[in-house]
C-alpha cells in the first residue's frame, strides 16, 4: 500500500515562500511582501467565498494579525499557507457573526446557465472556480464542502493541513471536497442535466 497515490501537489512557489517568510522574520520588510504576494490570491479566494464582497476587509484584518504574530510562526511555505488560511478563516467567521448574515447565494440558476455546458467535469469545475460565479456557486454549498473546497483548490492545502485549519480529520476533508467538486461539477453542467444516479429529487446525502 503505502503512499502510492497521486504525489503531494505541492505549490508552486512553496519553497520561495518558505524562504520568504523566514526573511521576513528577521525583520526583512521586501521579504514579507514577497510572502504576502505568494498567499495573498489564494487566501483572498478562500475569503470570497466565505464573506463575499468584504473578502478585502477581512483579508486586511487577517494580514494585520499575520505581521503581528509573525514571530510565533514556525513552518515552512506549506505551513504558513495554513496558518495564515486559520487566521482569515476566524476573521471570516467573526465577521460573519457580527453581520448576522448567512452565506449569501444570489441568481444562482442564471450563474448555472452562464456556466460550461453538460460535459463539465470536475476538472472543469475547478478551472472555473477562478471565476466570481463559481464562487458563488460555492457559497451555496453546504459550509464544511465549500470551506473543503476552497482550502484544497484555491489555497492550495493538502487534506491534512486542509484539516488542521477546519480542526476535523483529513478523511473527513477529502470526503467533504469530495462531495463539493462532485456536487459543483452537476451545478456547472446542470443546465437540463441530471445526476446519473436515481436520487435526482436535490436529495443527495
Amino acid at each position: 500500500m503505502g503512499h502510492g497515490g497521486k504525489p503531494r501537489r505541492v505549490h508552486a512557489h512553496d519553497e520561495e515562500l518558505g524562504a520568504s517568510v523566514a526573511r521576513a522574520q528577521e525583520g526583512d520588510e521586501a521579504a514579507f511582501a514577497v510572502a504576502y504576494r505568494l498567499v495573498q490570491p489564494g487566501l483572498l479566494g478562500y475569503l470570497r467565498g466565505l464573506v463575499g464582497g468584504d473578502a478585502e476587509d477581512v483579508a486586511s484584518d487577517a494580514w494585520l494579525e499575520i505581521a503581528r504574530d509573525l514571530g510565533r510562526f514556525k513552518g515552512d511555505g506549506a505551513g504558513f499557507r495554513g496558518w495564515t488560511a486559520t487566521i482569515a478563516r476566524h476573521r471570516a467567521l467573526d465577521h460573519l457573526r457580527r453581520q448576522k448574515v448567512r452565506p449569501r447565494s444570489s441568481a444562482l440558476e442564471q450563474d448555472v446557465l452562464d456556466l460550461p455546458g453538460p460535459d463539465s467535469t470536475h476538472d472543469q469545475a475547478l478551472e472555473s472556480l477562478s471565476t466570481e460565479r463559481a464562487l458563488e456557486l460555492l457559497r451555496g454549498l453546504p459550509r464544511d464542502q465549500a470551506e473543503a473546497v476552497l482550502l484544497r483548490v484555491v489555497v492550495g492545502l493538502d487534506a491534512p493541513a486542509a484539516a488542521r485549519v477546519l480542526g476535523k480529520r483529513p478523511g473527513a476533508v477529502r470526503t467533504a471536497a469530495h462531495r463539493g467538486l462532485k456536487r459543483l461539477a452537476q451545478q456547472l453542467g446542470a443546465a437540463g442535466v441530471t445526476d446519473d444516479g436515481p436520487r435526482t429529487l436535490g436529495e443527495s446525502k
